[in-house]
């Protein structure tokens, strides 16, 4: 990984899961030139659940929240690359996708804001990526490899 990349942390909740939108998102960060470094089609458990959640602990959406991320499976992923958690949540648009652009995944692919389709990490939150990233994956799930298109992604090409 070179100084430029940065690796986020992405997730297609499971109503995504459901209407078989995985290759359709897969394919939109691959498309725009990111790296796939892991990947895992898992359940996530209660306890799980409240760990990715913490933060809204208390609050009245919070059990809502956990019943929903862990209603069915979801579909976990890091993405490597320039900048690559402001990329992806350009692409993901906003959180309520009736507020989001079309050509976003949200804005193309969502319209209900509890059924909002992915989550990524947040780029406003300093470690937001690398604990979900923890979270979810073990250092040997991430795999270290060269991107041969990289020199046609990026201009500069130390990547």
């Amino acid at each position: 990984m070179s100084h430029h990349d940065e690796r986020t942390f992405v997730m297609v909740k499971p109503d995504g899961v459901q209407r078989g939108l995985i290759g359709e998102i897969v394919s939109r960060f691959e498309t725009r030139g990111l790296k796939l470094v892991g990947a895992k089609f898992m359940r996530i458990d209660e306890e799980l659940a409240h760990e990715h959640y913490g933060e809204h602990e208390g609050k009245p959406f919070f059990e809502g929240l956990v019943e929903f991320i862990t209603s069915g499976p979801v579909f976990a992923m890091v993405w490597e690359g320039a900048d690559a958690t402001r990329q992806v949540r350009t692409m993901m648009g906003e959180t309520d996708p009736a507020d989001s652009a079309p050509g976003t995944i949200r804005g193309d692919l969502g319209l209900d804001l509890g059924h909002n389709v992915i989550h990524g990490s947040d780029h406003e939150d300093e470690g937001a990526n690398e604990r979900e990233i923890d979270l979810f994956f073990d250092d040997a799930e991430l795999v270290d490899w060269d991107l041969d298109a990289a020199e046609w992604v990026y201009e500069d090409e130390d990547h």
